[in-house]
């Protein structure tokens, strides 16, 4: 397997869209537990984002951070900050659920303090000298964060046609939160890999990090359903598996294992750009109607963006 940088397929550039933070809150007084009514798998599925976004996209802005005195397109420069601020309101917006499943019965924390660790001990800072070892790590994580927004592109294209779930009458609030964040994931879709590939593009790296990323994706997520399937006061013997998930996949609560398998290859494609995936113009669509960020829009304007340290 070559070690030379990709050849990447050519950016659509329709799909490119100047990136802001929104300043969004919701409000979780009247959500269920099973917020997917008669379903708390499906529920319980998607409540994983929930224990793993807020500190992975504090780990994404941190690394970053790190990462902005290497870049040395400005274009580029302004989407990764711009990607910053979503990323940041993403981790607060998640991190706000967790005390609203505890005061129904369901304490995220035994699961949350190890995502915890995994971020910030076993892919945080580590004590390496200056110069190559500290850049290698550097770029390690600056590929690792591409391979995983390509899921969260995935996810955030899923659950923005996710129509079933309004059929089967989830609760709106929740829905607004995974369809805000996910088309904020859908506009800035194509950044972590823009950025991936002006930083170091080796197709080694990025299959490699690929493989890490997918095989650890697939299980915090299993691990995190399991956790909450087991710990939820109203079931007796709540238990999670992927024929559960098969199942939720085929009735439109949750992703098909088809597209899952699917996506595989499209990101391995030395062909890929994640503009070509997705629908800039219909994550725009829903922000100029999702009531959390319209209401965000009304009351302060785009949440400010300060030049992280390392901006010029």
């Amino acid at each position: 397997m070559s070690n030379t940088p990709s050849r990447a397929a050519e950016p659509v550039a329709s799909e490119h869209i100047a990136l802001k933070a929104r300043n969004v809150s919701f409000s979780w007084e009247n959500t269920p537990l099973h917020w997917v009514p008669g379903d708390p798998f499906a529920t319980h599925t998607i409540n994983v984002l929930h224990l793993l976004l807020p500190a992975g996209e504090r780990w994404f802005v941190h690394v970053y951070k790190q990462v902005l005195p290497y870049i040395r397109d400005e274009r580029l420069r302004e989407d990764v900050i711009g990607f910053i601020g979503q990323e940041a309101m993403h981790a607060q917006a998640h991190d706000e659920v967790l005390p609203h499943l505890k005061d129904l019965g369901l304490d995220p924390t035994p699961y949350t303090a190890q995502v915890d660790w995994l971020f910030e001990k076993m892919l945080g800072d580590r004590t390496l000298p200056p110069g190559k070892a500290r850049k290698w790590w550097l770029m390690e994580r600056v590929a690792m964060i591409a391979a995983i927004e390509h899921y969260t592109a995935f996810l955030g294209n899923w659950v923005l046609n996710a129509d079933e779930l309004d059929r089967r009458g989830a609760d709106p609030t929740m829905l607004d939160l995974l369809r805000w964040h996910g088309a904020e994931e859908v506009e800035h879709r194509s950044v972590a890999f823009d950025l991936f590939m002006h930083v170091d593009g080796s197709y080694r790296r990025r299959a490699r990090t690929w493989a890490t990323a997918f095989t650890a994706l697939v299980f915090l997520w299993q691990r995190g359903a399991r956790f909450f399937m087991e710990n939820d006061p109203t079931l007796t013997g709540g238990k999670a598996s992927f024929k559960d998930f098969y199942q939720g996949g085929k009735k439109g609560t949750l992703p098909t294992t088809q597209d899952m398998i699917r996506s595989i290859p499209r990101y391995l494609s030395r062909a890929y750009h994640p503009s070509q995936e997705g629908s800039t113009a219909q994550a725009v669509a829903y922000l100029s109607s999702s009531p959390a960020a319209t209401a965000a829009e009304a009351a302060t304007g785009p949440h400010p963006l300060p030049a992280p340290k390392g901006a010029r």
